[in-house]
């Protein structure tokens, strides 16, 4: 199988280094050689149709672009180029989100569909605002858009929704589906601390951006849920569609509040099978013994079914190595219904 990886930041990354860690368990586990022929950054890109050494790749990359390799790197490349004029089964996606836009992303999904191509991406913001447009186009082209790296990072949300409760009726979800405020709020709680301190933490540790905006003002959670109403529910839905409160106006005296009621803050993203509550992101009290009020960058989902009742799944909900998890259980399904 031959992959054009767009997007060399840390989760393109780890994807190059879980394919290198895991090439000889492929082979003999999946019979699976996966060949990366082409890989881009911001600056150009570098091209190998017989593939990619991809420890060369990651090595050059400490020191400059991809672009800067020689013979095979090319400067000014740009990745919608790429994916047009080379041959591949697969494109995986993993620039940076943008969720009003839903760009550069939303021209790589497709002009990969154009081209024939299945699509993998961990980025959000395509299906924040045109989610079912966007399984139109899937279906249209006869390929394949998968996307569980972009909700619940490693932790397989969507899979389990989806696959384990398939012959049941999910008639709610509720999540904690962003690690940076989850963090930020825990540590409002644990530490006694305030809201800029508890941010200035999760910059300091990697959990939130220089520019961590779409997390705390919700966004980045409600994009997620977007997905879920959609890919779970059959709700055709988009950002527009909810109603979307972030963390920002949460003080100290909140979490102190929340404490005498033996209740802790969280923000939520929730939605119902039904019309009579609009699907919302918002903080909201959940009692300090619920078990789907975890703590730190953890994630939860509850989902809540006619016949199972309440299930929670639990897991980290970013990170490189556990979206490029993700990312690759993609692979190996696209792969496998290639094979049907």
């Amino acid at each position: 199988m031959r992959i054009i990886l767009i997007g060399f930041g840390t989760v393109g990354k780890s994807v190059c280094e879980l394919l290198i860690e895991r090439k000889e368990e492929l082979v003999k586990k999946h019979g699976f050689e996966p060949r990366v022929i082409a890989i881009t950054d911001t600056k150009g890109a570098v091209i190998d149709e017989k593939g990619l050494d991809l420890k060369d790749v990651l090595e050059a990359k400490k020191k400059s672009s991809v672009a800067n390799i020689p013979e095979k790197g090319i400067e000014g490349k740009s990745s919608k180029e790429v994916i047009e004029e080379l041959d591949a089964e697969v494109v995986i996606e993993t620039t940076p989100t943008d969720i009003e836009s839903g760009e550069p992303a939303m021209s790589h999904i497709e002009t990969a569909f154009k081209t024939k191509k299945h699509i993998i991406t961990a980025n959000k913001g395509p299906f924040a605002i045109a989610y079912p447009a966007l399984m139109d186009l899937a279906k249209y082209n006869n390929k394949m858009l998968k996307f569980s790296a972009a909700v619940g990072g490693g932790t397989p949300m969507l899979e389990f929704g989806k696959k384990c409760l398939e012959a049941d009726r999910i008639t709610q979800i509720d999540g904690i589906l962003n690690g940076t405020t989850n963090y930020i709020l825990s540590e409002m709680d644990q530490k006694g601390i305030s809201f800029d301190q508890a941010l200035q933490q999760a910059k300091e540790l990697g959990y939130a951006e220089a520019d961590p905006k779409l997390d705390i003002n919700g966004s980045d959670a409600a994009a997620k849920l977007v997905i879920m109403a959609n890919f779970l529910l059959g709700k055709e839905i988009t950002l527009k569609d909810l109603e979307i409160e972030g963390i920002t106006n949460i003080t100290s005296e909140d979490i102190v509040e929340a404490k005498k009621e033996n209740k802790i803050i969280k923000l939520v993203a929730r939605i119902g099978d039904t019309e009579k509550e609009k699907p919302c992101v918002k903080p909201i009290k959940l009692e300090r013994t619920d078990p789907m009020a975890v703590l730190g960058a953890l994630n939860s989902v509850k989902f809540v079914s006619e016949f199972a009742g309440e299930e929670i799944i639990i897991g980290k909900g970013a990170g490189g190595h556990e979206t490029a998890s993700s990312i690759l259980r993609d692979l190996l399904d696209i792969k496998n219904n290639m094979m049907v």
